[in-house]
């Protein structure tokens, strides 16, 4: 439940922060960050929320050392990919190398996810006692 929680609860917050940056924008009549917006949304509240939702309607998927690295790997990886992908659209790119390393997390974290779920979905499902 540990992994679960914790991408429902992220999921969430983050959009809670895609929207409002979306009001500021449109508030503001400034749409650069656009993309930012779109990737916190994504990535932050979609990606997350089903991440989330897979672990919590496969419980047994959640267990083990591969969904603490695919949690590790989607939050640090987003929580470095959003300031650093702001500052390049701002024509501040001085965390490039850190935001190549965040996207080569975010693909391997989605790597992790991929085995995560072949594996759960090819184990026989277990008895169900009458």
């Amino acid at each position: 439940m540990f992994v679960s929680n914790n991408f429902l609860r992220l999921g969430v917050l983050s959009a809670l922060v895609g929207m409002s940056l979306g009001v500021w924008m449109g508030a503001n009549q400034d749409f650069a960050l656009r993309p930012v917006h779109a990737h916190v949304n994504l990535l932050g509240f979609a990606s997350m929320m089903l991440f989330g939702l897979f672990y919590r309607a496969v419980p047994a998927a959640g267990r083990g050392w591969l969904p603490l690295a695919h949690f590790g790997l989607s939050v640090v990886g987003f929580l470095i990919l959003m300031p650093s992908l702001t500052l390049l659209i701002l024509q501040r790119p001085i965390f490039m190398p850190a935001m190549i390393a965040s996207e080569v997390m975010l693909v391997g974290s989605m790597l992790l996810f991929v085995i995560i779920v072949f594996k759960a979905t090819t184990q026989k499902p277990e008895p169900v006692a009458i």
